[in-house]
């Protein structure tokens, strides 16, 4: 490593793909964007081209670079969402339909084999809070040897996307610790998967199918070079080092924990808020609580675990309600916004209450099948109608987010400060209300994306080592607090909230 080595973190989120180069201190010095298609389908299923996203990845990379100036480039690494990719003996697409072979991460067509895994009782599920999500990768197997007999006969290979983005630029075979610590049932301190389970859901050929053989290195681990065929799609030389990545929340988490010092676990969490939000611990002991991932031994840094509690659709919420006023962007609902509490105070929306579990609740309940609940909702599609509902929805966010804390807490986790990251961090509006809703300090990265920056410091941990890496691209903070005079109003928004998560068991109940 030298001072003109850079290093490119490609985060492939929901919808777009992001590219960035960054300098051996952290400092993003180029960013480029470039969106790809979600085909949201019937049956709470949702799809995506691994090939689109590939082109994607190319032009992104090709621009940051070139608005760099070319510099030279020591190393890469991929982090992306936990979708699953799917590909045939040759090692091309898995045809799902339309040329589609990616199911997303956020897909639930699993939601009985996903009840099926539960009910097995087995060990694993004390990692993953005690119910299996159909988010996970094996219930998603599950379904298409179920379902799609005619594709698992054809599976050659299934991966985490971030091991499949690594594997297309190095043709090589090894797989990345992280995501299958994460999504796959690996136990690294148990053996990795585990048979006893597979054979109970019928999953005794998964990993021969899915090619999960014995070359697992953890993130950071240079897993081969650039082939000539990735490096004239991304404009850069053969050969350089492509480091194993991650799962994007993980990467964050990286970024935003990976430097502090060891007396700050347990008391500083993660928070990556941008589609979906995870908040995640990294400590040296294990602890569990029903409807947190985890605990998650060496999945980021060797020696540590990682928890993730969350809310399955934030900025997903957040989207959907722009729908309503078709061109109004997030910049200009939150500008309305900002001028309806500065006109009206506490009062701006007041008569709107939300549960926003619009894709299930993860934490604290654990229940896929939740679905949102809105009080208040008219007809008024306007701007700004359209920018009240905005508001209360992101008010519902903050106080799942409060939720969620208070269930860390319990466990004995003493979160008081959040180093947040992802797409609501860009915000002020949205991180003070967080700061205010949650109480704790909110810490954001200045200038830089954090899960891009993840994926950078993975990229560079090959000549220095991920921890020491995570150590020397820490970024600089920008600080929210929260404000004393909003405590009263959230307090009591969020015993309405508590209240309507009351009638909708006793609803639910009625109706079953």
């Amino acid at each position: 490593m030298t001072d003109d080595d850079y290093y490119f973190g490609i985060d492939v989120g929901t919808a777009s793909v992001r590219a960035g180069l960054f300098s051996p201190g952290g400092r993003m010095v180029a960013r480029a964007v470039h969106p790809i298609t979600v085909h949201d389908l019937s049956g709470s299923r949702a799809e995506q081209s691994s090939e689109e996203i590939w082109q994607a990845v190319a032009a992104s990379v090709r621009e940051a670079h070139a608005n760099a100036g070319n510099p030279p480039v020591a190393g890469i690494a991929f982090d992306a969402t936990c979708s699953l990719v799917l590909r045939d003996r040759a090692d091309a697409p898995l045809d799902l339909g339309g040329g589609r072979d990616i199911i997303l991460w956020y897909d639930h067509r699993a939601r009985e084999e996903a009840a099926a895994c539960t009910a097995t009782g087995h060990d694993l599920l004390q990692t993953v809070g005690g119910v299996m999500s159909p988010e996970m990768q094996s219930p998603k197997l599950m379904w298409v040897k179920r379902h799609r007999p005619d594709l698992w006969s054809r599976l050659g290979g299934a991966y985490d996307l971030s091991e499949w983005l690594a594997h297309r630029a190095t043709g090589q075979g090894a797989r990345s610790l992280n995501p299958l610590v994460a999504k796959w049932g690996w136990l690294a301190r148990a053996g990795g998967l585990q048979p006893d389970f597979l054979e109970a859901v019928g999953l005794e050929d998964m990993a021969a199918r899915a090619g999960i053989g014995a070359d697992i290195v953890p993130p950071g681990v240079a897993i081969g070079g650039l082939d000539e065929a990735a490096a004239r799609d991304l404009g850069l030389a053969p050969d350089t080092p492509v480091a194993a990545g991650l799962v994007d929340a993980f990467a964050g988490a990286l970024a935003m924990l990976g430097g502090l010092a060891p007396e700050a676990q347990g008391r500083t969490a993660a928070l990556v808020a941008g589609t979906s939000s995870c908040i995640m611990t990294l400590t040296s002991e294990p602890w569990r609580a029903r409807g947190v991932w985890g605990p998650y031994a060496d999945a980021i840094l060797p020696g540590l675990f990682v928890n993730d509690g969350g809310q399955s659709a934030t900025g997903a919420l957040l989207d959907d309600v722009l729908g309503r006023s078709p061109g109004l962007s997030h910049d200009e609902a939150q500008r309305l916004v900002a001028e309806g509490l500065a006109r009206d105070g506490a009062a701006f929306g007041a008569e709107i209450d939300i549960l926003p579990d619009v894709n299930g609740n993860r934490t604290p309940f654990a229940d896929p099948d939740l679905g949102a609940v809105v009080s208040g909702l008219t007809l008024d599609r306007s701007r700004a109608g359209t920018a009240r509902l905005y508001w209360r929805s992101a008010v519902g966010i903050a106080l799942g987010l409060r939720q969620i804390l208070a269930h860390l807490r319990q466990a004995g986790q003493p979160v008081e400060v959040l180093n947040v990251t992802g797409g609501h961090a860009r915000s002020p509006l949205l991180m003070q209300l967080l700061a205010d809703a949650t109480g704790c300090t909110l810490n954001t990265a200045r200038d830089v994306d954090g899960v891009l920056l993840g994926a950078a410091i993975a990229a560079a941990a090959p000549g220095r080592g991920l921890a020491e890496a995570a150590r020397e691209m820490q970024p600089d903070w920008q600080v929210y607090r929260p404000d004393p005079a909003m405590r009263d109003q959230l307090a009591r928004d969020y015993a309405v909230f508590e209240r309507m998560q009351d009638h909708r068991s006793v609803i639910r109940a009625l109706k079953r």
